[in-house]
């Protein structure tokens, strides 16, 4: 059997084909439309349905029939090239948009890594690798704020039907994304040694998740904290530090539940209504707000995670407070006897009063006139430092005024008068 020797064009189309996953026939038939197109377009007044076209896969001649009779314009193949090209990129185009969302319908419900590529008014645009997400407003976290380039691991929400074509949602408030990172983080969860069986959370504020071992001898809270926090902080500082987790354990026995539930609340004593999903929990009076929460955030979410509405309420005999000691009791004749010797005071008191203000009276006007004979005193001596400040200040003047006449005539007096004066006052110091 001879060799089929194929063109370029027929090699071009099976790589093309093979490469993106194409199949040739499918390609050819669509070509064969598109150069049906473009001849009514060249031939405004043509049915279309009254014409046919042939498109040799070997050399990729195309040819129009019409009535069985060949009526290619001269030069059509050009246009026929342009055409089949012109297709064949569209329908990769439309090819790898099908498999990548193919790709994603498997992902739903898992988590992702991401890259903000851009803001569309409120929607965050997330680079997702072979394609790009959106995040509306709905499925972001009210505080966290996002910046360009931001690195983000994210929730495959769903895939729905936009402007464009069908579009990859992914969220950052769903609860899918805490079970996710759960599941990364945990190696226990991951293998479903730890099983996830409630989650509640209040993007941005808190969560809380209840976990239950399923093998003897695994603790799932501690699994879920690791070792000195180091699971748990790693999963917070995937929302940036803004959001706490609380870790509890699951309960088949609706009491335990509840208070598993409002931890870190502790000393509880709960009642519950099955029928009517009614929780009365009675807490010590120092525990009622750590209970209740900050805006009552502890008690909703513990309310949504059990399923259970729970109503609070203080009761003193739950606390652990040291109480006042109590008053021993008197005897009646002693509180008899009490009372007269209160009454007897009650009537000396107005006389005392009186007396008690007039010599108040009396003290303060002594301590007034005290206080006046100390600043008088103060301002005296005051007076008589600046006088002998004044006095030696004008001796000084004095002193130097006459210094300075003696240097002066010391000056004006000869050499010989001056050694003269000074014989004669060592003869004057002289004895007789």
């Amino acid at each position: 059997m001879p060799a089929i020797q194929r063109s370029e064009f027929a090699l071009a189309l099976n790589q093309v084909s093979n490469e993106r996953g194409l199949d040739p026939a499918i390609v050819l038939e669509t070509v064969k439309n598109a150069i049906l197109a473009a001849y009514r377009k060249d031939h405004p007044g043509s049915e279309l349905e009254e014409y046919t076209a042939t498109l040799d896969a070997n050399s990729g001649e195309a040819k129009i029939f019409h009535d069985k009779e060949d009526v290619t314009p001269p030069g059509f193949g050009r246009i026929a090239a342009q055409t089949a090209k012109q297709v064949i990129l569209q329908k990769i185009r439309e090819k790898e948009k099908e498999a990548i969302i193919s790709d994603f319908k498997l992902k739903i419900g898992t988590i992702v890594n991401g890259m903000v590529l851009r803001f569309a008014g409120p929607n965050v645009i997330v680079d997702v690798g072979k394609t790009e997400a959106i995040m509306p407003p709905s499925e972001q976290i009210p505080n966290e704020k996002y910046h360009l380039n931001q690195r983000l691991v994210i929730y495959v929400l769903e895939i729905k039907e936009g402007v464009k074509g069908e579009e990859v949602v992914v969220s950052r408030a769903n609860n899918g994304l805490l079970e996710g990172l759960f599941k990364r983080e945990v190696p226990e969860v991951a293998q479903g040694a730890v099983e996830i069986k409630a989650i509640e959370r209040e993007p941005g504020n808190r969560s809380k998740i209840a976990v239950a071992s399923n093998q003897s001898g695994i603790d799932p809270v501690g699994s879920c904290v690791g070792q000195k926090g180091v699971r748990v902080q790693a999963i917070i500082q995937e929302f940036n530090g803004i959001e706490k987790i609380d870790i509890i354990q699951w309960q088949e026995d609706p009491k335990n539940y509840v208070t598993q539930a409002l931890s870190p609340a502790k000393e509880l004593q709960v009642e519950v209504d099955e029928k009517e999903k009614i929780a009365k929990v009675f807490v010590a009076p120092e525990e009622l707000s750590l209970a209740i929460g900050k805006d009552g955030q502890n008690v909703r979410l513990a309310s949504k995670l059990t399923g259970y509405r729970i109503e609070i309420e203080g009761k003193a005999e739950l606390s652990k407070l040291p109480e006042e000691p109590a008053k021993p009791k008197e005897e009646p004749k002693v509180k008899a006897k009490k009372e007269k010797v209160e009454k007897v005071k009650t009537e000396e008191v107005p006389v005392k009063t009186q007396e008690a203000s007039v010599g108040e009276d009396t003290a303060e006007e002594k301590k007034d006139e005290e206080t006046a004979e100390v600043a008088k005193e103060i301002v005296q001596a005051a007076a008589e430092e600046q006088n002998k400040e004044k006095i030696v200040a004008e001796e000084e003047a004095k002193i130097d005024q006459v210094l300075e006449t003696a240097q002066a005539e010391v000056k004006d007096q000869p050499a010989d008068a001056t050694h003269q004066a000074l014989q004669a006052g060592e003869t004057a110091d002289k004895p007789s």
